[in-house]
């Protein structure tokens, strides 16, 4: 049994990885926590900061701690969110705080898509929670519409324009005529791309994203390494302006679907019509469309990349989580 929690005066949560979705979220949780006190219903709180670097200057630099075993040991601490990325670290952490009984929010896409299965699992057997719609679409509801709204269809089809900066940098070359390197240094600038961009511009990342959707919408995990992929770095200004004269976009569509009783996901630049609703999504915007055998399809748009966004997806697992923890603290 889940051990009881008191949470009378609040939920403490931690945050390991102080980077630009863990910053976001710490920030967050500061300058909404009104708000979210009224929809938990207590105050929420980060206890705890695990990040090797250094932020000595930082206003939260007191909640700083390069031990993770501070927060694995804090009975306290019943929320963690874990934004390091990588399938390393990421899963030795995620995997230890819930066998410590902690629940796990994540925004770690190549975690959930390599190890997510265990680690569900294991968060089951412990009678906590491990959730992760921050993983694909950054600040678009995709995950829990999918898991609660949608839960009535048959999932017949999902596609998507999944990796912000991809996306940031085609519609740079289609517009300003920039070139694929130009573009790509303008989204590293503002933040919306890694200093090693790699697993954005060859597809893994859109690819990790398809094939947390395609389990959650089929209820199988494909194996990643069978996913088709394409990426954009031989795409040229060029191709850009070939697209225009023929009326259409280039973008990087990311696909799952049931093909002959098996889920197929693809990964690859299309040339999208201008007429589809995807020749509109541009810059870091995501859009994912959803086809259900009784609701038809139905599209969710939104911000795909940034801090803010991201954290908005995360804290509203970590809200979901504190709202449980707290009905269940009254049920006792």
């Amino acid at each position: 049994m889940r051990k009881k929690i008191d949470v009378s005066i609040m939920i403490n949560i931690a945050i390991l990885g102080f980077g630009i979705v863990g910053s976001g979220t710490y920030d967050l949780t500061v300058e909404n926590a009104a708000s979210i006190e009224k929809k938990v219903g207590v105050p929420v709180r980060v206890k705890k900061i695990v990040d090797i670097l250094d932020f000595s200057k930082h206003p939260a630099r007191d909640l700083i701690t390069k031990n993770f075993d501070d927060v694995k040991n804090d009975p306290e601490i019943s929320i963690v969110v874990e934004t390091i990325g990588g399938t390393r670290v990421a899963y030795e952490f995620t995997k230890a705080a819930l066998l410590a009984g902690k629940s796990v929010v994540t925004s770690n896409k190549a975690l959930v898509s390599e190890h997510g299965l265990e680690l569900t699992k294991i968060a089951k057997e412990k009678n906590v929670r491990y959730l992760f719609e921050a993983s694909v679409g950054g600040g678009i509801p995709i995950i829990r519409p999918l898991k609660q709204c949608l839960a009535a269809n048959e999932i017949e089809e999902i596609y998507g324009v999944l990796n912000g900066t991809t996306n940031y940098i085609l519609t740079k070359m289609r517009d300003e005529g920039t070139s694929f390197a130009d573009a790509l240094k303008q989204a590293q600038d503002k933040g919306y791309a890694e200093k090693d961009p790699a697993d954005d511009i060859n597809g893994a990342d859109a690819a990790r994203k398809i094939n947390i959707l395609s389990w959650v919408a089929f209820g199988e995990l494909v194996d990643y390494d069978k996913i088709e992929r394409r990426g954009v770095g031989d795409i040229t200004p060029n191709d850009i302006k070939k697209a225009k004269a023929d009326g259409v976009v280039i973008k990087m569509v990311a696909r799952a679907k049931r093909v002959d009783g098996k889920i197929v996901c693809s990964v690859a630049p299309q040339r999208v019509p201008l007429g589809s609703p995807f020749a509109l999504v541009d810059g870091v915007q995501n859009a994912i469309i959803v086809r259900g055998n009784f609701v038809g399809e139905v599209m969710f748009y939104g911000p795909g990349a940034g801090g803010r966004a991201t954290a908005s997806a995360v804290m509203s697992d970590v809200i979901e989580i504190a709202r449980n923890i707290v009905a269940h603290s009254k049920r006792a």
